[in-house]
């Protein structure tokens, strides 16, 4: 079939009545097919339910003596500290190991920040308007941490090696209200490019105006590899000591998408002297996390070469369905000039980009036929896509067969409002 915008108006109207036809069958089929979130499948959280039995009645002690049960651990077990540190390529001093969400974490960063300032300094928000540079598509979720702190949000075009480098260096260097940027290096949510050496390096490079600036480094895929490259990144934590600024990054990791994502351990890594000082608010905050569950993790992957082979596993599940994806797209689609798309190595999603104007009416019709997206704009600061084009799709959690019917109506989707608009071209 040739490209839509070589048709004339007879041609797509032909084309349209057929997509009319089809969209009306998948909307009277009454399914209720979900894509919303990327979340792990029954299949992949089966995979750690030994884990709710691999601690007897007396196993409760760590490696440096603490009774898990009591009080106490302010910044984690050992062992997962230990853990940690060797998937990150730290050292344990640099980590700090927290309860079951990482975005926890984060907002609570955020949010000391604002009321407290960082480490001795002034509040952010006594300063003037608060500000951060968001790299877009991005993660909603960081967005929405901004959003709820009144934080203004600036779009940052995302490219092949990560954001563009020009535009961040240029603003934080001119603005001291801007006081961070969120990063998905690894596998980013949703496009699932992996930043480049070089645009890690300018990363531990920046010069920013503001002495409270920090990198948000949100390693959520730092394991999550679809194939066996087990593609690496450069060490931000070592490379902003190099260049001179030990204290500017604050790394999170999370095995939410690892074990039960409910029920996992999270981590934050940073500078020494950031975790001292972090360390001593935690006594303010909390009298411990929940040690149990990180010494069930302990027991259960026994050593980072453990989650390693724990995540083959994962990518033995989540292959198909990201084949899928693909084989979909590009049968239906190709060809037609309407859309491109990712194909990760890795991470949880493919970032979808329909023609301009097109995303919001793509998943109203999905909607329709009782396939649910995440939100057009989602992945955008305050749910603003200025194109209208991006669409995240999460394949992760539905069954195959599930997941082929969600596809194949998304796809037909994709096709009635692109014509649609092809239409409206003509007719204007």
């Amino acid at each position: 079939m040739k490209q839509y915008s070589q048709m004339n108006k007879a041609e797509l109207t032909d084309v349209k009545n057929e997509m009319d036809r089809t969209f009306s069958k998948y909307s009277e089929s009454g399914r209720k097919l979900n894509m919303t979130r990327g979340v792990p499948s029954d299949e992949q959280l089966a995979l750690c339910n030994d884990m709710l039995t691999c601690l007897c009645a007396s196993d409760y002690i760590s490696a440096n003596g603490t009774d898990c049960r009591n009080y106490g651990g302010i910044d984690g077990i050992p062992e997962m500290k230990k853990i940690f540190a060797d998937l990150l390529d730290l050292t344990q001093d640099e980590v700090i190991v927290g309860g079951n969400s990482s975005l926890a974490l984060m907002f609570d960063n955020v949010a000391v920040n604002m009321s407290h300032g960082v480490r001795e300094g002034l509040p952010w928000q006594s300063q003037g308007k608060v500000k951060f540079l968001c790299p877009a598509p991005g993660y909603d979720r960081h967005f929405t941490i901004c959003k709820y702190f009144h934080i203004e949000m600036i779009p940052v075009a995302m490219g092949n090696e990560g954001p563009d480098m020009d535009t961040v260096e240029k603003m934080v260097s001119s603005d001291p209200m801007i006081k961070g940027i969120w990063c998905v290096p690894r596998y980013s949510n949703p496009t699932g490019i992996i930043y480049s050496d070089e645009t890690v390096r300018r990363f531990a490079k920046l010069k920013p105006a503001a002495d409270d600036f920090r990198i948000y480094w949100d390693n959520a895929y730092a394991f999550h590899d679809l194939d066996s490259q087990n593609a690496k990144i450069l060490n931000i934590i070592r490379l902003c000591e190099e260049y001179g600024n030990p204290n500017m990054p604050l790394v999170f990791a999370s095995f939410s998408k690892v074990s039960f994502a409910g029920a996992s351990v999270t981590c934050m890594a940073s500078s020494k002297s950031n975790c001292e000082y972090i360390r001593k608010r935690l006594t303010v905050q909390t009298i411990g996390p929940d040690k149990l569950n990180q010494l069930r993790h302990a027991r259960f992957f026994k050593d980072a070469a453990g989650v390693m082979t724990h995540m083959e596993k994962h990518a033995a599940i989540l292959r198909p369905k990201f084949k899928l994806v693909s084989d979909t797209l590009h049968r239906e689609l190709d060809g037609l000039g309407i859309a491109g798309w990712t194909e990760p190595a890795g991470g949880y999603f493919v970032s979808f980009n329909a023609q301009e104007g097109c995303a919001k009416r793509i998943v109203a019709l999905c909607a329709q036929a009782g396939v649910a997206l995440t939100p057009a704009g989602a992945t955008y600061p305050n749910g603003n896509d200025p194109q209208d084009r991006n669409i995240r799709i999460a394949p992760t959690c539905p069954p195959l067969d599930e997941l082929k019917s969600a596809l194949e109506i998304f796809c037909a989707a994709v096709k009635l409002a692109s014509i649609e608009k092809c239409l409206r071209g003509i007719n204007n």
